[in-house]
């Protein structure tokens, strides 16, 4: 797993690495820009939203939100990526920190209409995916959405044939999601797979 050193040296690359994934439809970003662009119509439907990213990187996803009215609210733990993703969004709320160790507090002081977070939370373990969802549906407003695009899959069966055809390229130190199994933890959580090794969770307060 990448540190904190390694993603602030992956920060300027990042964009272009996925992309290059993204367009040849490979593991592990299969989908990425689809599943980008089915969260931002979904947040637009109510525009001037406040939106709280996890791990938003270098704000693909959040700068465009912020173009269109919304509030931005973000937490993540590259120094890098919050330069990046500061410099397209003069005036969102950015912060260090590890999410793993939950919100920083003036984060955990709010309430959001939707949380996102994006190809991020399979940096933790499946106990503390679900220790730290429960944390964030806290934090969200009647009728809140946290929305969740990651390399996810229906079942574990569908996981372990992604990980044989990835072969080599699959990264080991990643626990990604398996719908069936979180749900059970999270009986109104919904998923839409995307791409064969991507998809959309949605957890409603």
């Amino acid at each position: 797993m990448l540190d904190q050193t390694g993603f602030d040296l992956w920060a300027n690359g990042y964009d272009k690495t996925v992309g290059i994934s993204d367009e040849e439809n490979s593991y592990p970003f299969a989908g990425y820009k689809k599943i980008l662009g089915l969260i931002f119509q979904s947040i637009m439907e109510t525009p001037h939203e406040d939106v709280l990213d996890i791990g938003f990187g270098t704000g693909t996803l959040t700068a465009k939100l912020y173009e269109h009215g919304c509030t931005v609210y973000g937490q993540d733990f590259s120094s890098r990526m919050i330069e990046l993703a500061s410099a397209k969004m003069p005036g969102a709320h950015l912060y260090p920190g590890d999410f793993s160790k939950g919100l920083v507090k003036p984060l955990a002081d709010r309430r959001y209409d939707y949380i996102v977070a994006t190809y991020s939370l399979h940096h933790l373990t499946d106990p503390q995916k679900v220790t730290f969802l429960s944390e964030l549906r806290g934090h969200l407003k009647e009728n809140g959405k946290i929305l969740i695009g990651d390399v996810a899959f229906e079942t574990r069966e569908e996981l372990n044939q992604c990980r044989k055809q990835a072969g080599n390229e699959w990264d080991e130190d990643e626990i990604y999601f398996v719908f069936d199994e979180l749900k059970k933890n999270f009986p109104s959580l919904s998923f839409a797979q995307v791409s064969p090794c991507a998809g959309i969770l949605t957890l409603t307060r």
